[in-house]
């Protein structure tokens, strides 16, 4: 969320940034809106200031009564001073609660339109209104080359009996996946290197979260109000099922102070994640890329915010980490203005080959918030020197998104007679080699 401070201070950034973002927002009328608020508090504040000056008169003049008692003298005008007085304090009160009951709603009229603008993108975002814009900065490997007619993935999988899209779609709907035997296992056994190589070599704390967050969790993190139509919901008690754990692992420190000794924390997650996908009608509708319900393993910093760029930097090369030890083809692409998320200021995508669409898909977005979630979540930091507390940097990334690894494996690693070799450094895991249909069948 952006400081309506800042937004007023930096009226042509902010405008020009939702122009980069392709957003339209009425900022002059949320500005108006914030004029009403300020004057509602200049009021109050007067009007508090006041009344405590006529507590003040009322003591001072209690005190008098009190010595002219004992002297003996009449004390009739000042008793009704103060009766005066006490009469106007109270009215006084009766003001300033009018005033307030006005304040309250604008308040939250103004906090309801600061959730729905964007984070302003960093200086090093490429300008441009829609992934055509994104640009390359890396790449790894080179497209896998075969000698024979690859096979995507869903046919792969459904003739070695690892994938099951139909009994997936008579559990629960379309675009939700039985993993069977390998595949169940492959499944497994990548969450479990994931989060061993992230633990062990890249200094991150394990957590297991909740997979339900409630809305202040949600609006935390930037999911809410925006996002709301491509999340499941409880409606009964009022939670949501996670789209990622990016949610829960940030909000572990909603409303707290870190200390500064403690600062970068790193979290890794494995979590289900859960998304309507509403408005992707027709794209990658078939397999694994795009479904309801995947498994995801996710990266979460606490960072103070000089050090938020090497860190996000840092953190993208973790997730690099994992695809080069899989031996999966990928490129890295920083993102356009149009293309960022609603909360990032700026992000890299992991796109990984696929045959089966002879070009990259997404397998890891890592972005850089900086203050934009801790403001929504109240995440602060305390230096070493004291002094009032700052809002941390908070940065995430998948490491990986665990069925769209499936996928990738499934099919860079397929050979002709359609078995699937598997991963020098998932073996210990898996138990076997080669997937050929009849491996951990029942």
């Amino acid at each position: 969320m952006l400081d309506i401070k800042f937004i007023r201070q930096n009226l042509d950034v902010v405008k020009k940034a939702l122009d980069d973002r392709d957003v339209k927002i009425d900022l002059a009328a949320l500005l108006d809106l914030d004029d009403k608020r300020r004057s509602l508090l200049i009021d109050i504040e007067d009007r508090r200031a006041q009344r405590n000056a006529n507590s003040q008169e009322v003591g001072k003049l209690m005190r008098t009564i009190g010595r002219l008692k004992k002297e003996g003298e009449d004390t009739a005008k000042i008793t009704g001073d103060v009766a005066e007085l006490k009469r106007l304090t109270a009215n006084i009160g009766n003001e300033i609660e009018l005033l307030e009951k006005k304040l309250r709603p604008l308040t939250e009229k103004i906090k309801a339109q600061l959730l729905t603008i964007p984070n302003i993108p960093n200086e090093s975002v490429p300008i441009g209104l829609d992934e055509s814009f994104n640009q390359e900065v890396r790449h790894w490997g080179e497209p896998t080359k075969f000698d024979f007619e690859p096979q995507p993935h869903w046919d792969l999988g459904e003739k070695l009996k690892i994938f099951d899209f139909e009994r997936g779609a008579k559990i629960a709907r379309s675009r939700f996946t039985l993993y069977l035997g390998a595949g169940a296992r492959l499944e497994r056994a990548l969450i479990n290197f994931m989060l061993d190589t992230h633990t062990d070599e890249h200094g991150y704390k394990e957590t297991f979260p909740p997979i339900l967050a409630n809305e202040a969790s949600l609006i935390g993190t930037g999911q809410l109000p925006k996002m709301a139509e491509d999340m499941f919901r409880c409606q009964d008690d009022d939670l949501y099922l996670i789209p990622t754990a990016e949610v829960s692992v940030t909000n572990i420190h909603r409303d707290d102070i870190l200390a500064a000794a403690d600062l970068p924390l790193k979290y890794v997650a494995y979590t289900p994640c859960f998304r309507r996908e509403a408005g992707a009608h027709g794209r990658d509708t078939r397999g694994l890329i795009r479904q309801h319900q995947f498994n995801k393993v996710e990266l979460v910093k606490f960072t103070r915010p000089e050090n938020s760029y090497a860190e996000h930097e840092l953190l993208t090369r973790d997730a690099e980490d994992i695809l080069q030890k899989l031996g999966l083809p990928y490129r890295v692409v920083i993102l356009a203005t149009g293309d960022l998320s609603f909360a990032a200021a700026k992000c890299y995508d992991l796109e990984v080959w696929m045959p089966s669409s002879g070009g990259y898909k997404e397998i890891s977005s890592c972005s850089n918030f900086e203050d934009f979630q801790a403001r929504r979540a109240n995440i602060r930091w305390r230096p070493e020197a004291g002094g009032k507390p700052r809002f941390v940097h908070t940065i995430n990334g998948s490491g990986l998104a665990v069925g769209r690894t499936v996928a990738a494996i499934v099919e860079n690693y397929q050979q002709a007679d359609g078995t699937i070799i598997i991963p020098e450094v998932l073996r210990p895991y898996m138990k076997i080699d080669l997937i050929t249909g009849s491996d951990l069948q029942s």
